[in-house]
């Protein structure tokens, strides 16, 4: 194990340095360009014995990754905000295919108009895409969930490809240490891909062909079955990786001074640690307050969340993006999870880091404030330069 000064870009690069990708393909997009070049680096050192596939577009890099994934090669990519939706339609194909690809996704804001900050937008869109989806905090949680997501995205009762993301230059850029294991440990901990389903020149066979309905609905049937599994297998994982590396991230939803709480906060990403600091001062001055990271968006973590709510009154939901709902998809995620649960808190969405712009303390001191007010759960940005007030929609 060595300590070094990584970007959360870096870090991802290292992690699939350590995996032992065998095909890499990618696109160059900021804020995510970086990692790729790392990686290129690496395959023109000899450091990685990979293939680096230089490709005229995103769309291009995952069909370059499906194909390797279906020969059974492990996989890499990564893009950024526009990159990701012009794949959409191959991330269908990754997950239909049950192709165990994993990529790195620097969030960034979707446009018009242009924007390089960060926002959940770009990967929120592609929650319904069978992609499993995780949101990272630090850079040392980025290495290391990249690390994880191979191991249980291969799982033979999972395989299904896996997104890491992490926030535009709050990670991609800002440099922390990190704990990069060395290349034995994660051999032991990541054995070479099984070579399950895939094809085997020259035998003959067939991936992806025509089915018509008599078929195809139980082909979704086990892509759902396969995320199912996921809460589980993933459990697993994390606890091989603790024991491996001496390190955990608290599993699909960790938390925060939740056990006595009156209210708690959930958020993903970066802005998570401001929150975890305002909790800490909020607790100083007598208010009992928790906080919990929504780590794993997908699948959602139906388990962990009505486990959390259980005993709590009020319940905020941080959105770092906007779609046209009731509420922010986060938010919408947990009130269905809450529907049916014996104990169903007042629930309040929060709009706020969009595009970039900060998450500071004072704001989060706001929506803790409102929560501990009691004020009605109804949707609201919390920090437009003229506030308004609440939105539904």
């Amino acid at each position: 194990m060595t300590r070094q000064v990584l970007s959360g870009n870096y870090a991802q690069s290292h992690a699939a340095r350590l995996a032992r990708v065998h095909v890499i393909a990618a696109y160059p997009i900021t804020p995510q360009t970086t990692i790729v070049e790392k990686l290129a680096e690496f395959v023109a050192t000899g450091e990685l014995p990979a293939q680096f596939v230089k490709v005229e577009s995103e769309h291009s890099a995952l069909q370059v990754c499906v194909s390797a994934a279906a020969l059974g090669a492990r996989t890499y990519t990564a893009t950024s905000s526009q990159g990701l939706l012009l794949m959409h339609e191959l991330l269908h194909w990754a997950s239909g295919l049950r192709a165990p690809i994993v990529m790195g996704v620097v969030n960034r804001a979707v446009a018009p108009p242009w924007n390089i900050g960060a926002d959940h937008t770009d990967t929120i869109a592609q929650r319904d895409t069978g992609w499993i989806q995780f949101y990272a905090e630090s850079n040392q949680e980025v290495l290391d969930t990249v690390l994880e997501a191979y191991r249980l995205g291969e799982d033979p009762r999972v395989r299904l490809p896996v997104m890491v993301t992490e926030d535009a230059f709050f990670l991609s850029h800002t440099v922390e240490p990190v704990d990069v294991p060395d290349p034995e440990l994660v051999d032991r901990f990541l054995p070479p891909r099984a070579p399950t389903a895939v094809l085997a020149p020259p035998a003959v066979a067939r991936l992806g062909s025509f089915t018509g309905p008599d078929h195809y609905v139980e082909f979704r049937r086990e892509v759902a079955r396969a995320m199912e599994a996921v809460p589980d297998v993933f459990a697993e994982v994390e606890q091989a990786w603790e024991r491996a590396s001496g390190r955990s991230h608290g599993g699909a939803v960790p938390t925060y001074r939740t056990e006595d709480a009156d209210v708690v906060l959930l958020t993903m990403g970066t802005a998570t640690t401001t929150a975890r600091g305002v909790v800490d001062e909020l607790r100083s001055e007598g208010q009992r307050v928790g906080l919990a990271k929504l780590r794993l968006f997908r699948p959602f973590p139906v388990r962990e969340v009505r486990e959390l709510a259980a005993h709590v009154d009020r319940l905020g939901v941080l959105d770092r993006s906007y779609t046209f709902g009731a509420q922010g998809v986060a938010a919408t995620e947990v009130a269905a999870a809450l529907y049916a649960a014996p104990h169903r808190p007042a629930i309040t969405g929060f709009f706020a880091g969009i595009g970039g712009r900060d998450v500071t303390p004072g704001e989060v001191r706001r929506m803790y404030a409102a929560l501990l007010a009691g004020e009605p759960a109804e949707p609201r940005w919390i920090d437009l330069e003229e506030q308004e007030a609440p939105v539904h929609g």
